[in-house]
Protein backbone atom coordinates (compact mmCIF):
# COMPACT_ATOMS: atom_id res chain seq x y z
CA UNK A 1 0.00 0.00 0.00
CA UNK A 2 1.26 3.36 -0.84
CA UNK A 3 2.17 5.96 1.95
CA UNK A 4 1.83 9.71 1.79
CA UNK A 5 5.19 11.49 1.51
CA UNK A 6 5.65 13.91 4.59
CA UNK A 7 6.36 16.46 1.76
CA UNK A 8 1.98 16.92 1.29
CA UNK A 9 1.15 16.35 5.04
CA UNK A 10 0.52 20.50 5.20
CA UNK A 11 -2.70 21.12 6.14
CA UNK A 12 -4.47 23.54 4.38
CA UNK A 13 -6.57 26.67 5.56
CA UNK A 14 -9.21 27.60 5.07
CA UNK A 15 -10.46 27.24 1.17
CA UNK A 16 -13.29 28.69 -1.03
CA UNK A 17 -16.54 27.04 -1.80
CA UNK A 18 -15.40 25.91 -5.25
CA UNK A 19 -12.11 24.98 -4.22
CA UNK A 20 -10.56 22.44 -0.98
CA UNK A 21 -12.39 19.49 -1.15
CA UNK A 22 -10.44 16.19 -0.34
CA UNK A 23 -10.90 15.25 -3.86
CA UNK A 24 -9.65 18.40 -5.52
CA UNK A 25 -6.45 18.25 -3.85
CA UNK A 26 -6.28 14.57 -4.39
CA UNK A 27 -5.81 15.15 -8.25
CA UNK A 28 -3.91 18.26 -7.44
CA UNK A 29 -1.14 16.19 -5.49
CA UNK A 30 -1.08 14.21 -7.95
CA UNK A 31 -0.20 16.76 -10.70
CA UNK A 32 2.15 18.44 -8.45
CA UNK A 33 4.34 15.38 -8.33
CA UNK A 34 4.07 14.80 -12.14
CA UNK A 35 5.37 17.93 -12.41
CA UNK A 36 8.46 17.04 -9.94
CA UNK A 37 8.85 13.28 -12.10
CA UNK A 38 8.72 15.59 -15.31
CA UNK A 39 11.54 17.95 -14.20
CA UNK A 40 13.73 14.80 -13.43
CA UNK A 41 12.95 13.65 -17.03
CA UNK A 42 13.90 16.98 -18.61
CA UNK A 43 16.75 17.54 -16.28
CA UNK A 44 18.54 13.92 -17.50
CA UNK A 45 17.33 14.29 -20.99
CA UNK A 46 18.78 17.74 -21.26
CA UNK A 47 22.31 16.58 -19.33
CA UNK A 48 21.90 13.95 -22.48
CA UNK A 49 21.49 16.27 -25.42
CA UNK A 50 23.56 18.29 -24.37
CA UNK A 51 26.58 15.69 -23.67
CA UNK A 52 26.12 14.36 -27.30
CA UNK A 53 26.45 18.28 -28.66
CA UNK A 54 22.69 18.23 -29.79
CA UNK A 55 20.97 20.84 -27.35
CA UNK A 56 21.82 24.06 -25.55
CA UNK A 57 20.46 24.57 -22.47
CA UNK A 58 17.60 27.74 -22.31
CA UNK A 59 17.73 28.95 -19.10
CA UNK A 60 20.39 31.30 -18.75
CA UNK A 61 21.04 31.29 -15.62
CA UNK A 62 21.83 27.61 -15.47
CA UNK A 63 23.42 27.84 -19.05
CA UNK A 64 27.10 28.11 -17.81
CA UNK A 65 26.72 25.81 -14.91
CA UNK A 66 25.59 22.84 -16.93
CA UNK A 67 28.77 23.06 -19.00
CA UNK A 68 31.18 23.58 -15.63
CA UNK A 69 29.55 21.37 -13.10
CA UNK A 70 26.77 19.02 -14.53
CA UNK A 71 26.02 17.81 -10.79
CA UNK A 72 25.41 21.19 -9.54
CA UNK A 73 23.12 21.75 -12.53
CA UNK A 74 20.96 18.92 -12.08
CA UNK A 75 20.75 19.36 -7.99
CA UNK A 76 19.93 23.26 -8.52
CA UNK A 77 17.15 22.27 -11.06
CA UNK A 78 15.83 19.63 -9.13
CA UNK A 79 16.16 22.00 -5.85
CA UNK A 80 14.13 25.12 -7.39
CA UNK A 81 11.19 23.30 -9.02
CA UNK A 82 10.57 21.39 -6.00
CA UNK A 83 10.83 24.41 -3.64
CA UNK A 84 9.04 26.34 -6.01
CA UNK A 85 6.02 23.16 -6.27
CA UNK A 86 6.17 23.16 -2.45
CA UNK A 87 5.35 26.52 -1.88
CA UNK A 88 2.18 26.03 -4.18
CA UNK A 89 1.47 23.05 -2.40
CA UNK A 90 1.32 24.73 0.71
CA UNK A 91 -0.92 27.94 -0.84
CA UNK A 92 -3.27 24.86 -2.69
CA UNK A 93 -6.54 26.58 -1.29
CA UNK A 94 -5.70 29.78 -2.96
CA UNK A 95 -6.91 29.91 -7.02
CA UNK A 96 -3.70 31.20 -8.07
CA UNK A 97 -1.50 28.51 -6.83
CA UNK A 98 -3.56 25.86 -8.42
CA UNK A 99 -3.50 27.37 -12.07
CA UNK A 100 0.07 28.26 -11.56
CA UNK A 101 0.27 24.42 -10.63
CA UNK A 102 -1.32 23.37 -13.88
CA UNK A 103 0.88 26.27 -16.07
CA UNK A 104 4.09 24.43 -14.47
CA UNK A 105 2.39 20.99 -15.26
CA UNK A 106 1.90 22.17 -19.05
CA UNK A 107 5.08 23.49 -19.30
CA UNK A 108 6.74 20.54 -18.03
CA UNK A 109 4.52 18.24 -20.40
CA UNK A 110 5.14 20.72 -23.63
CA UNK A 111 9.10 20.43 -23.03
CA UNK A 112 8.63 16.34 -22.32
CA UNK A 113 6.84 16.23 -25.59
CA UNK A 114 9.70 18.37 -27.26
CA UNK A 115 11.98 15.71 -26.02
CA UNK A 116 10.39 12.58 -27.31
CA UNK A 117 10.79 15.04 -30.65
CA UNK A 118 14.25 14.84 -30.66
CA UNK A 119 14.33 11.43 -29.31
CA UNK A 120 12.46 10.72 -32.85
CA UNK A 121 14.82 12.17 -35.00
CA UNK A 122 17.66 10.43 -33.39
CA UNK A 123 16.17 7.04 -33.87
CA UNK A 124 15.67 8.05 -37.39
CA UNK A 125 19.63 9.50 -37.84
CA UNK A 126 20.36 6.00 -36.03
CA UNK A 127 18.50 3.50 -37.90
CA UNK A 128 18.41 5.27 -42.11
CA UNK A 129 21.68 5.80 -44.17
Amino acid sequence: MLQRSPLFDHEPGPAPGWIGAPQHFAWLESIVKCVLVLNVVDAVLTMIWIAQGLAVEANPILADMVHEHPFSFVTCKLSLVSMGSLLLWRHRTRASAVVATFLAFIAYFLLFLYHLQGMDLQLVRRFLP
